[in-house]
C-alpha cells in the first residue's frame, strides 16, 4: 500500500503543499498540534525500536508470525502455489457458490491495497538506507507473509456473514468473534472492536488522506502548482462513482485497473533489465554480499536486515487483517481455497514488484558509494543515505527508470495516480465492513460512511496533516497486533480445514469445474 506508506510514518508529515492557502496553512497547524500533543505517544509506541537498536517491535511482530504460520502450515507457501495459480484461474470455480465475487477479482481488489506508492519509493528508501542486501531480506520477509496472508484469509471466509441479497461481510471483526466463541475463548467481541476502530481510522488516513496527498503531489510536479482541493474533488468524485456501487463495481475496477499497473511498471523495468541483461548477475551478487556482510550500511548486516524486513512488512500487509476482509466476499464454500488464493498477494507485490524496483536502482547505478566513508548515496552530488526519505526515494526511482526512459517520470505519474486510487477505493471496502460491524448494515449506514470518506479524500489533497495520518499509519499496525493476536488462537482450525480440502483433494473429490 501504502505501503503506499512511503516508510514509516514520518514520510508523510514532509508532504507540504505550497500552493494552499495561508488560511488553510494555519488550520493546518492548528490540528497538527491538537493530534500530535493527543496522539503522538499512540503513534511513538507503534513504531517504537527496541532498546538500543532501530528495529520497530510491530515489524518483528508481524515477522515472528510469518515464521511461526511458515513452519506450522509445514511451508504452505511453496507446497500450494501451483494450486494457487489454478485457483485464480477459475479451474475450480462454481458459480453458484455464495460470494460477490470471483478468486480474480478478489486478489485484485486485495492487491489494489497493497501495491502503491511502497513499490515505488519505500524499495529505494530501503536500498537506499540498508543497501542491496536489503533486497535479500525484503524478498525473504515477503515469502514467509505468503503464510501469514494464508492464515488470516481462510478465516475471513470461513466466518463471514452471508445475507439473502447474496452480499457479504468478513475480516477479522467476525472471525474474532466466532471464532473465539467456538472455542470458547473470551475476549473475541473487544477484540474485533478494537480491530474495527484502527481499520475505520487507517482507512481515513493512510488508505485515503495520504494517498490523495501523494496523488497530488505526483500531479502538480508534472504539470505545475495548483490547489489540491481541485485533485481532491475529481478524486472524491471518481471515487464515489465506484464505491457506491459496492464490492461488485470495485471488484471491476481493480481487476482492470490492477494487471494494467503492474503490467506496465514490471514491463518497463524488465526492458531495463534486458539492456542491462550483462549487469544482472553483479546486482544479485551485490544483494548476496550485502544481505550477509551489510557492506556499505551503516549497521553492518542487522542494517540490511531491518531495512529489508520492514519494506516487505509496510508493503504487503501480511497479517494486518486488511486483505482478509476482501477476500471475504468471494465465491466458494472452502474458505481454505481463498486462503490458497491470498498467499499469491506478497509474493506478486513484494517478492516480484519490489524486487524488480530494487534490481532498477542498482543496476541503473543510482545508488553510490560515498568513497570516504564507504556509505550508500544517492547520485545526486553528495545526498548521503541519512537524508533519503519518501519523497527522495520516488525521486530516485524516477531516476533509475528515466535513466533508460527519459519519458518514464510522466509514466511513473500515471502508476502513482492509478496506484493512489486503488487503494483509496480498497481501503474504502476495508473502512466500509468495519463500520458496518460497529453500526449495522444498511443503505443508509453504508452511504454515510462513503459520503464522509469522500470527504477525507479532499481534505488530503488540498491539507498537510502530517501527525494525523502517521496516527492513522499506526492505526493500520495496530489492526496487525489486534489480529496475529487472534490467528494464534485460531489457526488451528486453520489445520483442520487444509487438511481435510487436501485429502479431498487427493482422493479425487474436488473437481475441476473447467
Amino acid at each position: 500500500m501504502f505501503r503506499n506508506l512511503t516508510y514509516a510514518a514520518s514520510a508523510a508529515a514532509g508532504l507540504a503543499l505550497t500552493s494552499a492557502p495561508a488560511m488553510a496553512q494555519t488550520l493546518d497547524e492548528k490540528v497538527n498540534e491538537m493530534f500530535a500533543n493527543s496522539t503522538g505517544w499512540f503513534v511513538n509506541f507503534i513504531f517504537s525500536p527496541f532498546p538500543g537498536t532501530t528495529f520497530p517491535w510491530i515489524v518483528m511482530w508481524l515477522v515472528v508470525a510469518a515464521t511461526v504460520f511458515t513452519v506450522y502450515f509445514g511451508f504452505i507457501q511453496f507446497r500450494a502455489f501451483a494450486h494457487s495459480i489454478s485457483l485464480v484461474k477459475g479451474d475450480y470455480s462454481d458459480p453458484n457458490d455464495a460470494g460477490e465475487v470471483s478468486h480474480f477479482q478478489a486478489l485484485a481488489t486485495a492487491l489494489s491495497g497493497t501495491v502503491g506508492l511502497g513499490n515505488i519509493a519505500g524499495v529505494a528508501v530501503a536500498v537506499g538506507i540498508g543497501g542491496p542486501g536489503a533486497t535479500f531480506w525484503m524478498i525473504l520477509a515477503g515469502l514467509m507473509g505468503m503464510a501469514s496472508k494464508f492464515t488470516e484469509c481462510t478465516l475471513g471466509v470461513k466466518y463471514r456473514n452471508e445475507y439473502e441479497d447474496g452480499t457479504v461481510s468478513g475480516g477479522p471483526m467476525y472471525y474474532l468473534t466466532k471464532g473465539f466463541a467456538e472455542r470458547g475463548v473470551p475476549g473475541g467481541k473487544i477484540l474485533a472492536v478494537m480491530f474495527s476502530i484502527f481499520c475505520i481510522l487507517g482507512a481515513f488516513g493512510g488508505g485515503n488522506m495520504f494517498q490523495a496527498n501523494q496523488a497530488h503531489a505526483q500531479i502538480s510536479g508534472v504539470v505545475g502548482d495548483y490547489p489540491g482541493w481541485i485533485t481532491g474533488i475529481v478524486f472524491a468524485g471518481v471515487v464515489f462513482a465506484v464505491i457506491v456501487g459496492g464490492l461488485k463495481s470495485i471488484a471491476k475496477v481493480t481487476e482492470k485497473v490492477v494487471p494494467f499497473m503492474g503490467v506496465m511498471y514490471v514491463l518497463a523495468a524488465l526492458v531495463i533489465l534486458l539492456m542491462n541483461a550483462d549487469k544482472i548477475g553483479w546486482a544479485f551478487g551485490q544483494i548476496f554480499n550485502g544481505a550477509f556482510t551489510g557492506a556499505g550500511v551503516a549497521g553492518g548486516m542487522v542494517g540490511a536486515l531491518i531495512q529489508g524486513f520492514k519494506r516487505a512488512a509496510f508493503s504487503n500487509e501480511a497479517g494486518v487483517g486488511s486483505a482478509a476482509i476482501a477476500h471475504s466476499a468471494v465465491r466458494t464454500k472452502e474458505p481454505i481455497t481463498e486462503g490458497f488464493v491470498s498467499l499469491l498477494e506478497p509474493f506478486i507485490d513484494t517478492v516480484v514488484i519490489c524486487t524488480m524496483t530494487a534490481l532498477v536502482i542498482i543496476i541503473t547505478g543510482q545508488l553510490l558509494q560515498d568513497p570516504n566513508t564507504g556509505l550508500y548515496m544517492l547520485d545526486e552530488g553528495g545526498a548521503t543515505i541519512q537524508t533519503i526519505d519518501g519523497n527522495k526515494g520516488v525521486a530516485l526511482t524516477s531516476a533509475a527508470f528515466s535513466s533508460a526512459f527519459g519519458w518514464f517520470k510522466y509514466v511513473l505519474a500515471i502508476a502513482v495516480i492509478l496506484f493512489a486510487f486503488s487503494t483509496m477505493i480498497s481501503w474504502s471496502y476495508y473502512g466500509l465492513k468495519a463500520w458496518t460491524y460497529l453500526f449495522g448494515e444498511g443503505h443508509t449506514k453504508e452511504l454515510v460512511f462513503k459520503v464522509i470518506f469522500c470527504i477525507f479524500v479532499v481534505i488530503g489533497a488540498a491539507a498537510n496533516l502530517g501527525p494525523v495520518i502517521d496516527f492513522s499509519d499506526a492505526a493500520i499496525f495496530a489492526m496487525a497486533v489486534v489480529n496475529i493476536f487472534g490467528l494464534y488462537f485460531l489457526m488451528p482450525i486453520v489445520k483442520a480445514e487444509l487438511e481435510s480440502y487436501l485429502s479431498r483433494l487427493k482422493s479425487g473429490e474436488i473437481k475441476k469445474y473447467v
